[in-house]
């Protein structure tokens, strides 16, 4: 692990456009829990119903309740922070070599570290809206809700992410396509590149160093210059050490 690391730090020395693009694997060591793992939140079912179907705008429409108390409970963890991965990418953005994160999480990770060039895929659970008059709500309305979280007006509070059958957002999207066909260097990492459309954006990545950071396989490791199968804060934090 300590050869690969080196080789990862000098790869990102000799870079100038760098753009990562991570899962839910970068968030697992701030205590947010994944997606597709044998113990992860995909493992459980709720009634017989799977978590796929519950997060699902039709579910979301026709049993609105038991949607948000799903949502509640699995969603929502107030108490992270960011890990050592988000602050060493904070770092790698004041130095203007970042330049982007493309993130499948909605977690808000990133930018609670601070960065500021976020292209988050599937949304933020600290962005909320009113379905009838548009007005915002952060992540405690609807922690703090009971039932149906609703606005002043009458309305439903509905969180800024993207539920399954819903479209990405058409914008965040070229955004994040137009920096990985820019880079240089692309990171993937803590991610199984399983979820489309969103997977296939490394695809447009044209660039020498493409660096995959990964528990478990990946589609895209067979072409990675550097391919190093682990956690992802852990690979992060043994880069903060000397740097």
């Amino acid at each position: 692990m300590n050869e690969k690391v080196e080789m990862l730090r000098e790869i990102i020395s000799r870079s100038k456009r760098i753009v990562f693009f991570g899962g839910a694997g970068v968030s697992t060591a701030s205590g947010i829990p994944d997606f597709r793992s044998g113990t992860g939140m995909y493992a459980e079912e709720a009634d017989g119903l799977s978590p796929e179907m519950i997060l699902s705008r039709s579910f979301f429409y026709l049993q609105p309740e038991r949607f948000f108390d799903f949502y509640r409970k699995h969603m929502l963890h107030p108490e992270a922070m960011p890990n050592a991965a988000h602050r060493y990418l904070y770092e790698l953005e004041k130095q203007d070599r970042l330049r982007g994160i493309v993130t499948q999480n909605i977690d808000g990770l990133h930018r609670k570290a601070g960065n500021i060039r976020v292209y988050e895929l599937h949304g933020n659970v600290n962005e909320n809206f009113c379905m009838e008059c548009n007005a915002s709500y952060p992540m405690e309305t609807i922690l703090h809700s009971v039932g149906i979280p609703r606005c002043e007006c009458g309305g439903v509070i509905k969180p800024n992410v993207v539920l399954y059958g819903e479209p990405l957002e058409k914008y965040v999207c070229i955004g994040a396509r137009r920096e990985i066909a820019n880079a240089d260097t692309l990171i993937v990492a803590g991610t199984s590149l399983t979820v489309e459309p969103a997977a296939s954006f490394i695809e447009d990545f044209r660039g020498r160093n493409l660096v995959v950071i990964n528990r478990t396989p990946t589609k895209a490791d067979e072409g990675a210059e550097l391919l190093i199968r682990g956690d992802v804060a852990e690979v992060f934090h043994s880069l903060n050490k000397k740097d």
